[in-house]
């Protein structure tokens, strides 16, 4: 396991996804503690209500654009989308430093609605990049150690948001994007899968997607035993 995390196959991109899943969360834990403690500490009602709004709004991103996201990592060299992931994650977190400065609710919502665009965007690509980095027997391991450092990294990063004062966490997350970002340089190159034009529309991207992927869940039921079983019971 070790090895795999200190090769520059795997090492940079676990890395990277690490801060990245990381940072959502400290600003999103911060700016959920700067409201309920400080600009809405006499309404607790509406400090709950935001927090909410908070959550919904970092969600959004996956509804609206993972079609999308999903066809730029097939169309375009992933280790050049990490990169420039970062660069915007990198000008995100500059946003929501001066959000937090301001002390704007509306301004820090925005800047959460862009790190769920950061988040959408990076998804496919830290999944897609490894089978063409790691060997098959390699993959299953590299995958969980992706899923597992990144509830490791939601779980860090909602406990320094919360200890964190505004005026530090604002910084502290333009540090981490900026780590992030030099780590995405050190990914080896991950040439396209597929040279099709990308659908920009949200809708038509997301419809496919999810017909795509319903339709290759339907025939590998058909192959199970199960399916096997209700094909031949239906004839």
């Amino acid at each position: 396991m070790l090895t795999l995390i200190a090769s520059r196959r795997f090492g940079p991109l676990f890395v990277t996804q690490f801060l990245g899943a990381f940072n959502d969360n400290l600003f999103k834990t911060a700016f959920i503690f700067l409201v309920a403690f400080h600009l809405r500490a006499d309404d607790p009602a509406g400090a709950a209500t935001l927090a909410t709004v908070a959550t919904g709004v970092f969600i959004l991103p996956f509804f609206l654009f993972s079609g999308i996201a999903g066809e730029v990592a097939d169309a375009r060299d992933k280790a050049l989308i990490a990169r420039g992931v970062k660069i915007a994650e990198i000008g995100f977190m500059a946003l929501g430093a001066a959000a937090m400065a301001l002390q704007s609710e509306g301004f820090a919502l925005v800047v959460i609605f862009l790190m769920g665009v950061h988040s959408t965007v990076f998804g496919p690509v830290k999944y897609a990049i490894l089978p063409q980095h790691l060997a098959e027997n390699e993959l299953l391991l590299g995958t969980g150690l992706v899923e597992g450092a990144t509830f490791v990294a939601i779980l860090l990063g909602q406990v320094a948001g919360g200890l964190l004062p505004a005026g530090i966490a604002g910084p502290a997350a333009i540090g981490v994007a900026v780590v992030g970002w030099i780590a995405a340089r050190f990914i080896p190159p991950a040439p396209p899968s597929s040279l099709a034009a990308i659908d920009w529309n949200p809708f038509s991207a997301s419809k496919r997607a999810l017909g795509e992927a319903f339709a290759k869940s339907f025939v590998r039921q058909l192959g199970s035993r199960g399916g096997q079983a209700v094909v031949r019971g239906i004839l």
